[in-house]
């Protein structure tokens, strides 16, 4: 049976996983780079990026976890695009160029419908306008009996979480202050929605913690 997990998601030590005013220059909200430097030492997350070398210890089997058995992915719009509103004839395939690291079906929550984009290396992103259950409803179809993994950001994590469909979750706290942005956990009581904190590990650039349900 398919699991809805996050992975890797990286949040700031007072609670903000992106900073304000994301825009082409600041994919993450202005600051909010900073929350991944762990992610971006990794063997992992740089041969997602054409790099060599990197750490292989916790960390990196961590990312590596993230990826193990995921059938299907669902984001927010603004993990695929700066733009908001109609889409633009801008040509624009997502902040990974031609080749992103998903090699499956990606579900793109958004307001405004558009075909499917398929790209190189199995990644085809579908654009679904229903809502988060009908995403998730498509996503778990595309898996397989694999699991799916919710990319972000802030806001379709925290649908989720609120409708008690996160099955677990892995979050990095980064020794990072933002002191603004979007805030993951804000009003959200996941004692009441039934997680427990199943694991805790302190790592050298980050604290790892992960919830299930």
């Amino acid at each position: 049976m398919s699991r809805l997990r996050v992975h890797c998601f990286a949040i700031s030590i007072d609670g903000y996983g992106a900073g304000p005013d994301q825009s082409l220059d600041n994919p993450l909200g202005v600051g909010g780079m900073g929350l991944h430097e762990w992610a971006f030492a990794t063997r992992t997350f740089r041969k997602m990026f054409g790099q060599d070398g990197g750490s292989t210890g916790i960390e990196d089997q961590l990312a590596v976890r993230g990826f193990d058995n995921i059938g299907a992915w669902i984001i927010g719009r603004n993990m695929f695009t700066p733009s908001r509103g109609e889409w633009p004839d801008d040509g624009w395939k997502g902040w990974w160029g031609d080749s992103p690291p998903y090699r499956c079906p990606v579900f793109v929550l958004t307001r405004h419908p558009r075909p499917p984009l398929a790209m190189d290396g199995g990644t085809t992103f579908h654009f679904v306008t229903g809502g988060i259950h009908d995403a998730l409803k498509r996503a778990t179809e595309a898996a397989n009996d694999r699991d799916i993994r919710v990319g972000g950001g802030v806001a379709t994590i925290r649908q989720y979480l609120e409708a008690g469909l996160v099955d677990e979750m892995h979050l990095a706290i980064s020794p990072v202050l933002l002191g603004t942005g979007e805030h993951l956990f804000a009003g959200i009581d996941l004692l009441k929605l039934g997680y427990r904190r199943s694991e805790h590990i302190a790592a050298p650039d980050a604290t790892h913690v992960v919830f299930t349900k």
